[in-house]
Order: C-alpha cells, then structure tokens, then sequence
C-alpha cells in the first residue's frame, strides 16, 4: 500500500537522527505514526545503503513473541549487526511489558538510534519519565490537517471539500476508502471501538464501562463547553445517574490519556496563570466525535468550527488555552516560542450584535499579538478591524501560523 509522506514530521523529527536521544511519537491510534516512522526508515535508508533498520510492529502477530524487556533485548541484539549503523524503531510499544529498561540498556552501550511510538499519554507521564528523563524527546502525531486532507485525497479547496473534512475527519486511512460515507462511518467505528476498549479500558482498567461510553458521548456533544466533574456529575444526576466525582475526573483523564481528546485549560491573560478548573475539551479528530454521537450541521456548526480551530493551533505547535480577560471570554489563546495569538470563533457575523461580540473581546486586549476572528463568511468582512484580521475558516486552516 502507497505511503504518503506526512512532510511536516517527518522533518521535524530529522534534525534527531543519530544525535543520543530516544525519539518517541505519541498519538491516537491510527493517526499515522507508524507512516512517519516508516518514512524516516526510508529516509536513512537512503542517505545510507548499509544501514541496519530493525523494525518491530506489536500489532503483527509476527512480533507477538516479545512480550517483555528481556524478549526485546533477546530479539534486537539477535538483528544488531557489527559493522552497520542500527536503527531500531518499534511500533506500539507500550504492549511491551516494561520496554523502558529495554530501552535503556540500548541506549547505555550505545547499540542502534531508537524510535518508538505509542497510543497512550502514560508512556510519557510514566514509564519513560521515570527510567529515560532527558534521554528522549517526544513528538505528538496528529490526523491530518485540511491542507494535508486535500494534498491526500488531491481535492481542491472549495466547500464540498471543507464539508468533507468536516464530517469524516482526518484520519489517513480513508484515502483508500474513497470518502465513501458508508465505508467511512464503518471504518471510524471501528477505530473508535478499538480505541475504547483497548487504550481505555482494557488499559486504565475500567470497571464502569456503561458510564465511561455515556461520558465519551457527553463529552462529544459538549465539545467547547466549559466543564467540570462537578457540572457533569450535576447533569448525570438529572438522568438519573449518581457517580463519584474521582471517578468522572479520573475517566476524563483515561480518555485524554488515549488522545481521543484533549483538555484545554483556561488562562488569565491579565494574571497570566492557569486556571485548576472548568476546563473545555475537543477531538483529536471530528470523524470519530461524529459517528460518535451524529452530525447535525444546524445544531453543532459552532463546536465543529471551534474544534477545528483548536485542532489547527495544536498541530501548528501552539500550546492551547481558552482565554478570560476581566469578564471575557476569548475562545483560544496560543503560546509558542514567546509568540502569542488570539483567536474567536463564529458561524457567521450576520449582525452588529455578533461583530461587536466577536470583535469587541479581541479588542479589550490591549497587546499588539494577532488577533483573528475566525468565521464561514467567505470574504472577511473586515480584513482589518483596528488591527484583527478576520478571516474565512478555511483560509485560516491552510495558513501557516
């Protein structure tokens, strides 16, 4: 099968070949990683004929045998060769029983360059932190972003295409599913069942299963909701539904543990700090959140747009906060590299109420950082509006921010 080269990682990663570091790529599980590892496999292939790539794939019954660090170790040093260079990359790695210390033992006597990737956040938070600190650098693997969705499925920009990226997401895979909507809804099903049961059940050891599907599903139709365990246990009350507030926050965090979504704190920008709670949550990728619980275009324009927005700021290497100035809202703030932008999100500005809303929030912010206004108009109202640009959704997902 053709693999499609997803240019903006694999270049980020390059830079790290060779250099000491183990290199990890985290993410939902079939965003890609594997493609990216693969074409970095390929890449020093290229730039070395007698490289050794020793390639380890946990979800190939091939590889079923390595089950433990010792295994992992018997396995590699039986592939090293002598008077090559050795590359090591593994694919879903955290199904290998206490891989750190494999790892670690590779890296102390100097034996391959490694790569692993992995579906679930604890890796990092976990196992790596605890026996590899300062001796890997981690990169999150996203579904593709609309330019990427475009170059794969060679669409031009125009609105069928935006709604199709819309509705079906970003997941790589549906390149050879023809945007099919029956393929594609079964397809997306079955990513998300595996995610559930494994990256979240089967490994947080979920016990109430019930409860953590009408979360994920509550969560899903609440996307750009400020939520807390207080507010969600308050709503599954009226539903007749009593669970412990530990319990719904520990669930929230198994969901965002397996990048299914992501949590996005609040942030005082006059006080400059973070906010412990209240928090908002969107999708890694809106193809999963709407075979999860359907797309209604009327009813959830607004969450997908800001959804997307939120997806396009993190894969940009923004760090994502929803904003609070005085009494405003400001729907996200990114942080990278000592820059800083501010983005509001709208269906449409159809009236003076909405612009003066929309604008008016960016307005009160008294710095000099971009401000946009993000909406579906199709030429920005204002392409200036003393000094915030608005711009049409789909011109702000294919700029390079």
């Amino acid at each position: 099968m053709k693999i499609i080269p997803r240019t903006y990682y694999v270049e980020k990663i390059k830079p790290y070949i060779d250099k000491g570091l183990i290199k990890v790529l985290t993410g939902q599980r079939r965003v890609g990683k594997s493609c990216v590892m693969q074409c970095i496999a390929q890449d020093i292939q290229q730039n070395d004929k007698h490289a050794n790539i020793i390639y380890i794939n946990k979800e190939d019954f091939r590889y079923d045998s390595i089950k433990d660090a010792a295994s992992l170790v018997n396995y590699v040093e039986s592939k090293l060769k002598a008077k090559a260079n050795n590359y090591l990359f593994i694919d879903e790695i955290q199904d290998i029983e206490q891989f750190e210390k494999a790892l670690r033992s590779f890296q102390a006597n100097n034996q391959c360059d490694i790569f692993c990737s992995g579906s679930n956040a604890k890796i990092l938070s976990g196992e790596l932190a605890t026996y590899l600190a300062g001796r890997y650098i981690a990169f999150t693997i996203h579904s593709l972003n609309y330019n990427e969705f475009l170059h794969f499925h060679q669409l031009k920009d125009e609105d069928e295409s935006f709604m199709q990226y819309l509705q079906f997401g970003g997941m790589p895979h549906l390149l050879h599913l023809g945007l099919n909507s029956d393929l594609c809804n079964e397809y997306l099903r079955n990513i998300y069942s595996t995610i559930f049961l494994k990256d979240i059940v089967s490994r947080e050891n979920i016990r109430n299963v019930v409860f953590l599907e009408k979360l994920l599903q509550f969560t899903a139709d609440n996307i750009g909701s400020l939520l807390s365990a207080w507010s969600i246990s308050k709503y599954l009350k009226s539903q007749k539904t009593e669970v412990n507030h530990s319990v719904i926050i520990n669930y929230l965090k198994a969901m965002c543990n397996a990048f299914i979504i992501n949590k996005v704190s609040r942030y005082d920008i006059a006080g400059k700090k973070i906010f412990e709670n209240n928090e908002k949550y969107y999708f890694e990728d809106l193809g999963i959140r709407n075979v999860l619980v359907g797309m209604n275009f009327a009813r959830d324009i607004n969450k997908l747009l800001e959804n997307l927005v939120y997806q396009h700021l993190k894969i940009s290497g923004y760090e994502v906060f929803v904003g609070k100035y005085n009494d405003k809202e400001i729907d996200f703030i990114g942080l990278k590299q000592g820059k800083t932008i501010y983005v509001q999100v709208a269906y449409m500005i159809e009236n003076h109420t909405t612009e003066t809303r929309e604008f008016g929030n960016l307005e009160s912010i008294s710095d000099n950082y971009p401000k946009y206004v993000i909406s579906m108009d199709k030429v920005g109202r204002f392409n200036d509006y003393n000094g915030i640009y608005h711009l049409n959704i789909r011109d702000f997902l294919l700029k390079q921010l």
